[in-house]
C-alpha cells in the first residue's frame, strides 16, 4: 500500500499500481499478478511530488510535477542548467507520463539577478 508496481519490461506509466491511491481489490489484484510471474514486476517507493501552479481550464491550479536534469557524461561530467519538467495534468493525479495525459516543458535556470 506504500509501494509504486509497475511492469519491469514496459514503459509510459500503463499497467502500474501507485498503492497509496489504489484499493484494496486492486492491491490483491497486483499481489496474484506478482505471485504469477514475480520476475514481470518491479516496485519502488511513492515520491512526493511538488505541486507548481499550472494553467488548467482557463485559471490557475495546483498540479504534481517532476523534473528530469540533464547531465552529459564524457571525459567530464556536465549537468546543464535546466531539464524536462513533467506534470501530471488530471487534478491529484502522481502520473506524469505523456502517454497517461501528463505534459512537459523545457526548465532552463537563468543566471544572473533580476533587476
Amino acid at each position: 500500500d506504500r509501494l509504486v508496481v509497475k511492469p519491469a519490461n514496459e514503459s509510459g506509466g500503463y499497467g502500474m499500481l501507485v498503492g497509496p491511491h489504489s484499493t484494496r481489490a486492486r492491491r490483491e489484484e497486483f499481489a496474484a499478478l506478482i505471485e504469477k510471474n514475480p520476475r514481470n514486476y518491479i516496485a519502488q517507493p511513492t515520491l512526493s511530488l511538488s505541486t507548481a501552479p499550472t494553467y488548467i481550464d482557463d485559471r490557475v491550479e495546483p498540479r504534481h510535477l517532476d523534473l528530469r536534469p540533464f547531465i552529459l557524461q564524457g571525459k567530464e561530467s556536465w549537468v546543464t542548467p535546466g531539464g524536462l519538467t513533467r506534470v501530471a495534468l488530471v487534478k491529484g493525479s502522481l502520473v506524469v507520463n505523456s502517454s497517461q495525459g501528463g505534459g512537459s516543458k523545457d526548465t532552463w535556470i537563468v543566471e544572473g539577478s533580476i533587476k
